[in-house]
């Protein structure tokens, strides 16, 4: 059994690892504009993180994202406002709730997709997205993710090899859109320097 604490030593031991990687939004060579830093605050909590994927495909409301995150509606409502605020969540119409309450939905716009969060002089960016990885992957069977990890010695040009390459199909795929009817997937990569060897 994995306890909690394992569970932090892990997260730890992933945010160490990652210290000398820019994590972002966007991988080196892309043409995506730069952040302000109202934006990578708000890019820089997993929980936001895990309501802009819970809203990627469908417009949810408050209590839908806050049941699907089993969180306080309340604490959730603070962080879509922020979402909203800074332009990663829209309102759409709304929509008869229970009781004759009104009921608004809100849809993920893209937007953290189109921008780069690595200079906007905000910490916090690395932990929340390994923190999202992690919570969401708990969610389901480990077993039943594809995981591949590996070694490399790269130089400076390789690494812009490699990351460029990378882009290139993240963007593809990105600009495809879902396929009707597909089975959802998250994709994490993270590239660190390796100094255990």
């Amino acid at each position: 059994m994995v306890t909690e604490d394992t569970h932090g030593q892990q997260r730890r031991r992933l945010i160490e690892n990652c210290q000398s990687v820019r994590v972002g939004f966007a991988m080196a060579g892309t043409n995506r504009r730069p952040a302000t830093q109202e934006e990578a605050r708000a890019l820089a909590s997993s929980i936001r993180l895990r309501i802009l994927r819970q809203c990627l495909d469908n417009a949810l409301t408050n209590k839908e994202i806050a049941a699907r995150l089993q969180a306080n509606p309340a604490t959730v409502l603070h962080h879509v406002r922020k979402l909203v605020k800074t332009g990663f969540l829209a309102a759409e119409p709304t929509r008869p709730g229970p009781r004759g309450s009104t009921e608004i939905p809100y849809r993920a716009t893209g937007k953290s997709w189109e921008m780069d969060i690595r200079d906007a002089g905000v910490t916090g960016g690395r932990a929340a997205m390994i923190d999202a990885f992690l919570e969401e992957i708990r969610l389901g069977d480990p077993e039943d993710a594809h995981l591949t990890r590996m070694g490399l010695r790269l130089s400076e040009e390789d690494k812009a090899e490699l990351l460029g390459r990378l882009q290139e199909i993240f963007a593809e795929f990105k600009e495809r859109g879902g396929t009707p009817g597909g089975v959802p997937y998250s994709l994490f990569l993270a590239l660190h320097q390796d100094h255990s060897r």
